[in-house]
C-alpha cells in the first residue's frame, strides 16, 4: 500500500469538520486498478493528484488523466468502509480539473441565435414579456401624433389597432444605439472616409417619429447603404453633391517651325544619267506599249526642235532691230 499522508485533506460541513478516513486514503493501489479498468488503456492514468475525504469513513482518490482527448480532466475513484471493516471501491468517473476543456455554459436556443441568423421558413417567436415592446394603444412610438396624423399612414394603426404592440422606450433606445454603432453610423469605416454626411443628401428619405429625428432611409443605388436606415452623421462617396465635372478635350498647340530646315538630296544636272539597264527593263510589257512609248518620244523630240527654231529666229530679229 502506498500512504496517503502527504495527500491528507480535510474537509468540513456546517456542523464539523470531515477527518480524513486513514485506511481509505491508504487504498490507492486499489483505486488505480479500478482507474486503469475503466480507461480500458494504462497509459491514459497517470500519477496520482490527490485524495479528499467527503464523510467520515468516504474518500476520493484522483488521478492524472492522459487522454489526449481530455487534457487537464482526472480520474476520481470513490473508496469507502464500514466503521471497523476493509475499503470498498463505490464508484469511478471522470471529471474536470485546472485548465480541463469544457464546452461554454447551456444557452436556450432564443440567446445563441444571432442577427443574420434567421433564414427563409424561420420563426423567431416574441416573447410575451419582451421590455422592447409595450401595447400598441400607448402611443409611445408616436408621442406628438405625427405619424397617425400622415394621409398615407394606416387607419387602423390609430389607437394600436392592427398592432398590438409597438416600440417601448427601451426597445426604441436600443435599436438607435445598435444603428448608431453600426456600419450605418458615423464611426463607421465608410463614413469617416468622406467628409460629405446623410444629413445634406438629396438620396436621404426621412422618416417620422421621434427616430426620424436623427435617421433616414438611404435611397442611393450606388450606395452600400441603399435601402437601409442611415444615421444623419453617416457619409459616403455617392453623396448628392458630389458631382461630376464636365471634362473639356485636351486641345493640342499647334507649331510652327520657321527656323529648321529639312535636307533633300538633289541631283545635278552635270551629273551623267545612270545608264539604263536593258535587261532591267520590265519583260512582261507588251510591244504594243512598247510601240506606244517610242512614238511618245519622238513627238517630244519633234517639240523639241521646233521650240529650238523659233527661240534661234526671235534671237535673230531682235539683234536685228537692236542694228537699226
Amino acid at each position: 500500500m502506498t500512504s496517503m499522508s502527504e495527500f491528507d485533506v480535510t474537509t468540513t460541513t456546517d456542523d464539523a469538520p470531515v477527518v480524513l478516513d486513514q485506511v481509505c486514503a491508504d487504498a490507492v493501489d486499489e483505486a488505480l486498478a479500478v482507474a486503469r479498468d475503466i480507461a480500458e488503456e494504462v497509459g491514459h492514468v497517470g500519477a496520482h493528484v490527490g485524495v479528499t475525504a467527503i464523510d467520515a469513513h468516504t474518500v476520493v482518490h484522483r488521478f492524472e488523466c492522459r487522454n489526449p482527448g481530455y487534457g487537464g480532466w482526472q480520474w476520481a475513484v470513490a473508496v469507502s468502509r464500514a466503521p471497523e471493516g476493509a475499503p470498498t471501491i463505490d464508484e469511478a468517473w471522470l471529471e474536470p480539473g485546472d485548465g480541463a476543456l469544457l464546452a461554454p455554459p447551456w444557452q436556450p436556443w432564443s440567446d445563441r441565435v444571432q442577427p443574420g441568423d434567421l433564414g427563409v421558413g424561420d420563426v423567431f417567436p416574441t416573447a410575451a414579456d419582451d421590455p422592447r415592446l409595450t401595447a400598441g394603444f400607448t402611443a409611445v412610438d408616436d408621442p406628438d401624433g405625427l405619424v397617425a396624423d400622415q394621409p398615407l399612414h394606416p387607419l387602423q394603426w390609430q389607437l394600436g389597432l392592427g398592432r398590438e404592440r409597438v416600440l417601448s422606450v427601451e426597445g426604441r433606445d436600443e435599436a438607435v444605439e445598435r444603428w448608431n454603432s453600426g456600419e450605418s453610423g458615423p464611426d463607421s469605416a465608410l463614413a469617416r472616409a468622406t467628409s460629405d454626411r446623410c444629413l445634406t443628401c438629396g438620396w436621404l428619405v426621412s422618416m417620422g417619429g421621434p427616430v426620424g429625428q436623427a435617421f433616414g432611409v438611404c435611397a442611393q443605388s450606388m450606395s452600400p447603404s441603399d435601402g437601409r436606415v442611415v444615421s444623419f452623421q453617416h457619409g459616403c462617396g455617392a453623396h448628392s453633391q458630389v458631382v461630376a465635372e464636365p471634362s473639356q478635350p485636351e486641345v493640342v498647340e499647334v507649331v510652327l517651325d520657321e527656323l529648321s530646315f529639312d535636307e533633300f538630296a538633289l541631283v545635278s544636272d552635270d551629273e551623267p544619267e545612270a545608264p539604263v539597264d536593258q535587261e532591267s527593263e520590265d519583260p512582261t510589257s507588251s510591244p504594243v506599249e512598247a510601240d506606244a512609248d517610242a512614238e511618245a518620244e519622238a513627238e517630244v523630240e519633234v517639240v523639241g526642235e521646233v521650240v529650238v527654231e523659233v527661240v534661234a529666229e526671235t534671237a535673230e530679229g531682235d539683234e536685228a532691230a537692236a542694228e537699226r
